[in-house]
């Protein structure tokens, strides 16, 4: 009886132990696990797996994406411009075990490299360029930033700038100059619009010309549309061709030569 004690609180030791040794890891999740100090090749996961503390060592990583936002950094353009811009920037580790052996924090050090790249590669162009080609300089950002996460297993996937704030007076200014381009295009249409009637008049003219007829056409067109008016007074001018006509009508039955009366 005295024997058999200690041997079943061995067996409850060692269950326990073994209990304890099983460590489930989740579908996203990868273990890097250290033995006697040594990493393994590589990373074990997902579903069981046993570590035997304290010969065994585990560090968890997230094969998730992560988002986080890169603080505002005062941006100095090309043109001479002072602005402050922020951006987001989404991330993923796709080499848990240089993750974790290559660097102490490897989101603490992708955010320095982030924020160096984004005054220096922002510094080397325009306010005109920032804003209009974003896309372009999200992409170089990106590309840079991979390059230095790289080596520690980081795959960095986007950088967006989110919000450039600039000063007061530049914003006065840009205001300015968008209210002058509307204007001068503005302008432009409606010179073109005048241009493109004033073709429209010296065709109607050349073909009312070959046809003079059409001339009385157009007047008494026009008198119908004044006529809608009923407070309207209306001068109608008499052609001289009406009088041309009248005249030879009036001649035979006179006995006399219209020319006589000239």
């Amino acid at each position: 009886m005295n024997l058999a004690t200690p041997i079943l609180i061995a067996c409850v030791i060692v269950a326990f132990y073994l209990i304890n040794s099983v460590k489930i890891l989740k579908e996203y999740e990868r273990a890097v696990v250290f033995r006697l100090g040594r990493v393994r090749k590589d990373a074990s996961g997902p579903g069981v797996i046993l570590v035997f503390r304290p010969l065994d060592q585990i560090v968890r990583m997230s094969l998730r994406q992560e988002a986080m936002e890169i603080p505002s950094q005062d941006v100095i353009t090309r043109d001479n411009v002072t602005l402050k811009v922020n951006a987001v920037l989404t991330l993923r580790v796709v080499d848990p075990v240089l993750a974790v052996i290559q660097v102490s924090n490897y989101i603490y050090q992708t955010l320095q490299f982030a924020q160096t790249t984004l005054r220096s590669v922002l510094g080397e162009v325009d306010l005109d360029e920032l804003l209009a080609h974003r896309d372009a300089l999200n992409r170089r950002v990106q590309t840079i930033i991979d390059g230095h996460t790289s080596p520690f297993g980081v795959k960095v996937i986007s950088v967006e700038v989110k919000q450039v704030d600039m000063p007061e007076n530049m914003l006065r200014a840009m205001a300015k100059q968008a209210e002058a381009e509307r204007e001068r295009r503005s302008k432009i249409i409606h010179a073109e619009g005048e241009f493109n009637a004033a073709a429209k008049l010296v065709e109607a003219a050349a073909l009312l010309s070959t046809q003079p007829m059409t001339i009385q056409l157009r007047y008494l067109q026009t008198l119908t549309e004044i006529g809608v008016e009923k407070n309207t007074t209306i001068v109608f001018p008499l052609p001289m061709e009406l009088m041309t006509l009248f005249n030879r009508a009036v001649a035979p039955n006179s006995g006399t030569d219209p020319k006589d009366h000239a």
